[in-house]
């Protein structure tokens, strides 16, 4: 069925996808509950990401429903994993500096890090952390500086505290001025869009 769409809707969305960052990503390690994963793919909208990894071995991916928030959802392009090594593969194959939220002697301040590079964070699962299988596999920690008595954020609260830190290094470095998209790949994910 196709839809009618106006021209000031077909001009947000060119203007919206012309700022996606295609090597700008998350990895959602077995998050499982809905309104968590409903505002990390929110934040993911708001601050320009692509599409996210969902690596689910443990957990199921969440029904989202239809809230305004989960509608952040349709925008998002998402890539089911169940091999942590071929999914590490594959991003280190796009050159893509890779990441995981932790709290060990080797972690770094968020702040430390060079967001201007394609980047893959791993956000992990709330109560287990991060799958084993995945921390033997990406090194280098990530955290975020606190200065109260509870020591982690809400995985949401911690996905845009650091899609925003990517996003402050890369507007500044004018990386949202040029399309990270080829114009075929434009053309095509216009196409999509319009008729969502």
């Amino acid at each position: 069925m196709s839809r009618e769409i106006t021209e000031k809707r077909k001009e947000r969305i060119d203007r919206v996808l012309a700022r996606r960052q295609k090597d700008l990503t998350l990895v959602m390690d077995n998050i499982w509950d809905p309104h968590n994963v409903s505002a990390v793919l929110r934040s993911c909208d708001a601050f320009g990401v692509a599409g996210v990894h969902l690596y689910y071995t443990t957990s199921q991916w969440p029904d989202l429903g239809k809230k305004s928030s989960a509608s952040a959802k349709k925008w998002i392009h998402r890539t089911l994993h169940v091999d942590a090594g071929a999914m590490v593969d594959s991003l280190r194959a796009r050159d893509m500096q890779l990441l995981r939220t932790g709290f060990s002697e080797t972690a770094r301040p968020v702040m430390d890090f060079d967001f201007t590079k394609p980047t893959a964070i791993i956000l992990s699962n709330e109560h287990r952390g991060t799958s084993p299988e995945l921390a033997e596999l990406v090194e280098d920690e990530i955290y975020i500086p606190m200065q109260g008595m509870v020591q982690s954020f809400n995985v949401s609260v911690a996905a845009a505290i650091i899609l925003y830190q990517a996003f402050t290094q890369r507007d500044r470095a004018g990386m949202y001025d040029s399309p990270t998209f080829s114009d075929e790949e434009l053309e095509q994910l216009k196409r999509e869009w319009y008729s969502r």
